[in-house]
């Protein structure tokens, strides 16, 4: 299980209607809350983002890199780390 630090949390809160038509959290412990239940991910490259979904079965062939970070269940951290989030 994944430790999700405040700037996970927060970019989550701010940026999470790119991935759910409302807001599905209001508060840092609901973020957290609702990550945790979604077993949301945290890769620390792009590319590590690609193994994921390559991993879990996506069909990603036809997708370059700047498309996967584009994805609405991708959320872009600092240190080129990503937030995987799926619905």
């Amino acid at each position: 299980m994944y430790e999700y630090d405040e700037e996970c949390l927060k970019v989550f809160l701010e940026k999470q209607t790119q991935l759910f038509d409302e807001n599905v959290a209001e508060t840092l412990e609901e973020a957290e809350a609702f990550l945790e239940d979604c077993m949301a991910t945290i890769c620390e490259s792009i590319e590590e983002v690609k193994e994921y979904f390559e991993e879990e079965g996506v069909d990603i062939q036809d997708m370059t890199l700047e498309e996967l970070e584009e994805a609405s269940e991708v959320f872009a951290l600092s240190n080129g780390r990503f937030l995987i989030v799926e619905a």
